[in-house]
């Protein structure tokens, strides 16, 4: 068992530390999660990679009482998936008339391929939907989209050969792809 996956048990036993030992471990993985994710925005946001840890970390171990992170794979899988919601609140906050929704952003630059925000919003959709037909496929997604986890980490978490986490990514990948289309007429 790795000092992750004990300091996570130590954690759901309730100990009042492991919190604090557990974020020593994981942040630097975390960091590059983030980095990753904020990297790909097409928007010029002021949202920092450090702010995007520090509150998706928060979610992870203050905000979540009596979460069970079994190992790595749960709480990776859990850290995308409070990225992912970090990054749909914001992309709704920043949708809403009330912030200014109505107005459009003008770009000066494009540096990536991460969804704008109202290609977020249908992508988390779609996904909530793939995860009630292929929760494993969801996972591969979450995982590899939103924590930036290696195909060869994913498969060692989830204990799916490198050739079925391919075969889940591309499935998804697709499926994703016809949802959104068909949710956009």
């Amino acid at each position: 068992m790795s000092d992750v996956s004990k300091i996570l048990s130590a954690l759901e036993q309730g100990d009042t530390f492991a919190a604090e030992r557990l974020f020593p471990l994981v942040y630097d993985e975390l960091r590059q999660m983030a980095q990753g994710k904020l990297n790909l925005e097409k928007a010029v946001d002021s949202l920092q990679a450090t702010a995007l840890v520090h509150e998706a970390y928060i979610r992870l171990v203050d905000g979540q009482a009596g979460a069970s992170y079994k190992n790595r794979r749960y709480f990776f899988g859990a850290a995308g998936e409070a990225m992912r919601r970090i990054l749909v609140d914001r992309a709704r906050k920043k949708g809403s008339l009330k912030q200014g929704g109505d107005r459009s952003r003008v770009e000066l630059f494009d540096i990536g391929s991460m969804p704008d925000d109202q290609e977020l919003l249908a992508l988390d959709e779609a996904l909530r939907r793939l995860a009630e037909e292929d929760p494993l496929a969801a996972e591969v997604v979450n995982l590899k989209f939103f924590a930036g986890v290696s195909r060869e980490a994913i498969a060692e978490m989830t204990g799916l050969t490198i050739y079925e986490v391919r075969l889940k990514w591309s499935y998804a990948r697709a499926w994703l792809q016809v949802a959104i289309n068909q949710g956009s007429r």
